[in-house]
């Protein structure tokens, strides 16, 4: 299995191999992207069953990442040689065309394309076009391609497709690992500051106008250079995992305003904390969260503003909305999730012995 070591990749990465160890799989995880830090490196070395190897290789959205993909092409055959897989499950988005002697699932948790799409309003321009032949050559020469909702799987058949084998899997989390606290009137948002997708700018912008704080976790540092400050909220750089649950359990509103955002992790994680959501007009959070949120048009900061507003001044209806959230993200589980891969494996590798034949496969697909 490959991650990368920057985003949401990881923790859908970290969920999902607890879950798969548990029943008795082992999984070669090849990380790629920065150096894991320590965190991340004492939780990969608590799963029982996964063993973890690192190289800072560029991943393909970077900026000429052409002779670390090539370097990092070496180094995954290298490990499939020794390790021996019965399935290759890539969630980056370069290499289902290597040589590989067994099945090999490509999940696509974003693209560049796309990206480009919701968040410029163009087309990705020509520069890309190199980045597009490779995610199409990658995708079309592996035996199945997952996303995490419809809206992605349907934005990756029009960029790339035809793809004919693909499954939808919806993210899940862990809702011991988000308990409601005691809670504050304040709103929370969290993502890399940098990152134009999560729009977390507009949250600033919108923060002057918002009777209660305003709190930000995320990097400020992009991976290629460069640091954002942001004026009007209250920044608390980069949280870990249990730093960042008590966050969630502390605040009351949860304000996502993406213009792009496949599934979206850390709504899901503040619902679970009993936030109420608002969130991005976008194909697929209206996907995931269907009546349970508040959404808003991501380049209207004043109308996340006013709505924020709004609740904060009817506090029945904020309690009702961060319940309906809670209700509906409490149906997106860790282990429905692991339950989808386990039957996915299974269609893909049916001479395979167990585990895969060794536990009640669910009566249907997310």
């Amino acid at each position: 299995m490959t991650t990368d070591t920057i985003g949401g990749v990881w923790t859908y990465v970290m969920e999902l191999s607890r879950g798969l160890c548990g029943r008795g799989m082992h999984i070669t995880l090849a990380a790629m992207g920065d150096e894991p830090s320590d965190e991340q490196l004492a939780e990969a070395e608590a799963i029982d069953g996964l063993e973890m190897f690192a190289r800072p290789y560029a991943l393909e959205w970077m900026q000429d990442p052409w002779e670390d993909l090539a370097e990092a092409a070496g180094w995954l055959s290298e490990l499939a040689h020794r390790h021996r897989p019965e399935l290759v499950h890539l969630n980056t988005l370069a290499h289902g065309g290597l040589a590989w002697d067994v099945p090999v699932l490509t999940v696509g948790h974003s693209c560049v394309l796309s990206w480009f799409e919701a968040v410029k309003g163009h087309p990705a321009p020509p520069e890309w076009d190199r980045y597009r032949d490779l995610v199409r050559d990658s995708f079309r020469a592996s035996d199945m391609v997952a996303a995490p909702s419809a809206s992605m799987m349907q934005t990756f058949q029009r960029h790339y497709g035809p793809l004919e084998n693909t499954r939808v899997i919806y993210n899940g989390r862990n809702p011991e690992e988000f308990p409601p606290g005691d809670k504050e009137p304040c709103v929370m948002t969290a993502g890399r500051l940098w990152d134009e997708a999560k729009n977390v700018q507009a949250v600033a912008q919108a923060a002057k106008q918002i009777e209660w704080p305003v709190y930000v976790a995320g990097s400020q540092t992009h991976p290629d250079g460069g640091t954002v400050e942001l004026e009007g909220v209250e920044q608390l750089g980069r949280l870990d995992s249990d730093e960042l649950a008590r966050w969630y359990g502390r605040s009351m509103i949860y304000a996502l305003p993406a213009r792009y955002e496949p599934f979206g992790l850390t709504a899901l994680e503040a619902a679970l904390a009993g936030n109420a959501l608002v969130l991005g007009d976008i194909a697929t959070l209206r996907e995931i969260w269907g009546e349970a949120a508040l959404f808003v048009d991501p380049e209207q900061p004043d109308q996340l503003a006013e709505t924020i507003n709004t609740l904060i001044a009817d506090p029945e209806r904020l309690e009702w909305l961060a319940n309906r959230a809670r209700s509906r993200a409490l149906q997106f589980s860790v282990e429905t999730k692991v339950d989808h891969y386990m039957e996915l494996y299974g269609e893909m590798c049916p001479d395979s012995p167990a585990p895969y034949d060794e536990f009640p496969q669910p009566g249907g697909r997310a």
